[in-house]
């Protein structure tokens, strides 16, 4: 799995490798090791889902530990605009099944150049328009 240029990152990729779970820790480390010279990406969305757990137990020290992350790895956070917003519709439209989030997150790869979309979610597979992998795969 090479020559990726542009990777988008969903939340559970950085859950995986903040919070060093058992299972998929490494594999996500391995990954980042070997596209080390990709760019990487999310949106917004990735701030909201990760950030609610901290923020609901006032834990400053997991909140800082994020972005010291998202910066050190150079992870552009991109915002969700007009674009975005009607790109998702389409893809809920099409693909019936995908929550408003994932479009949210699938518009936003597919508007930014990604060429890689790195989740945990299997149904988002189905998708056509950019490489969805899993972190289970990797």
């Amino acid at each position: 799995m090479d020559g990726y240029k542009r990777i988008f990152l969903v939340t559970s990729p950085i859950v995986y490798y903040l919070e060093c779970n058992e299972v998929f820790y490494t594999r996500v480390k391995n990954f980042w090791k070997e596209h080390e010279y990709s760019d990487y990406m999310t949106s917004v969305v990735t701030v909201t889902e990760y950030l609610t757990y901290p923020y609901q137990k006032h834990n400053e020290k997991q909140i800082n530990a994020f972005y010291t992350f998202m910066d050190g790895m150079e992870i552009e956070i991109r915002e969700i605009d007009r674009a975005i917003a009607e790109k998702a519709a389409r893809i809920r439209a099409e693909y019936t099944s995908f929550k408003t989030m994932d479009a949210l997150q699938l518009a936003t790869a597919c508007l930014s150049g990604c060429d890689l979309f790195l989740t945990n979610d299997k149904q988002l597979k189905q998708f056509r328009e950019i490489a969805c992998v899993t972190v289970e795969e990797l």
